[in-house]
């Protein structure tokens, strides 16, 4: 049996990638998407979450590069003077390991990120996080215990691949081989707890989109069990860009996951597309 979890990542960010979600699961293979509590278009993520039946919805934990849900005088050790959360992971992993982050702090701010969201009526799937902080030693376990008080039972397991894209520079590798590690370490804490994970990661953590053809050859050797696919899918790359301040190709994977061929390759080798729901 072989199944397929395309999850699309900052749901909620921006109205135009959750028309993006929209369009990937109605003209596509996307079934699942992680919502940020602190994103602009939380709202109508919400009312399109509740409208969308067998969109499955996860919580994607936020740390850095977004803003956040308390006040920022509440959690100083996460927040710029601005009172958005530091840049990247770079910069909050320097931070973390530097030990100017404070662990009660990152309680209170990612259990306000949880209940803002089920306070919007939504049963949440699973749990992952923004540029996958929720494997970092320390914060995987708040993560894990706050998951399990709210009836959160699966989990992103970002076990990512050295060579999944390109592999053109020593940060990546380094970064690639780092999240595997901790990733690995993660999963091992989440069985202990009973929580359900796929059984194999497919995104590509740096920064290239998926495309069709990584898509096509990806289905064409797909491990048995369930694989999930993280993206970040979007309708207009100019606009999300600028606002993301990320080169990425947005439009790009919202067409992978609705090609003609991508989807007939699914049904032709009788692979489910499925949601976090389905792990449990």
């Amino acid at each position: 049996m072989k199944n397929i979890i395309v999850n699309a990542d900052d749901f909620g960010r921006h109205e135009l990638i959750n028309r993006a979600v929209e369009r990937a699961f109605n003209a596509g293979c996307l079934r699942s998407a992680t919502l940020m509590a602190g994103g602009v278009a939380f709202d109508d993520a919400v009312q399109l979450a509740k409208k969308v039946s067998g969109l499955g919805v996860g919580i994607h934990f936020t740390l850095a590069n977004g803003n956040p849900i308390l006040p920022p005088k509440e959690i100083p050790s996460l927040v710029t003077e601005e009172g958005t959360f530091h840049g990247d992971y770079i910069k909050f992993l320097k931070r973390y390991l530097s030990g100017k982050i404070s662990l009660a702090e990152v309680r209170s701010e990612l259990a306000a990120q949880l209940e803002k969201i089920l306070n919007a009526g939504l049963t949440l799937t699973h749990f992952d996080s923004h540029q996958h902080l929720h494997h970092v030693p320390g914060i995987s376990e708040i993560a894990l215990d706050l998951a399990e008080a709210a009836g959160i039972k699966s989990m992103r397991v970002a076990n990512t691949k050295l060579f999944d894209g390109e592999l053109n520079s020593l940060g990546k590798f380094v970064g690639r081989l780092g999240l595997g590690s901790l990733a690995k370490l993660t999963a091992h804490q989440a069985h202990k707890k009973n929580f359900a994970t796929p059984d194999n990661f497919a995104g590509i953590v740096a920064g290239e989109e998926v495309s069709e053809t990584f898509m096509i050859n990806l289905i064409e050797n797909l491990h048995a069990g369930t694989t999930e696919v993280m993206l970040h899918p979007g309708t207009d790359n100019e606009t999300l860009q600028g606002f993301c301040q990320w080169a990425h190709d947005f439009e790009a994977e919202l067409a992978a996951v609705t090609s003609p061929r991508v989807l007939s390759l699914l049904a032709e080798k009788n692979i489910s597309a499925i949601n976090f729901a389905d792990l449990r």
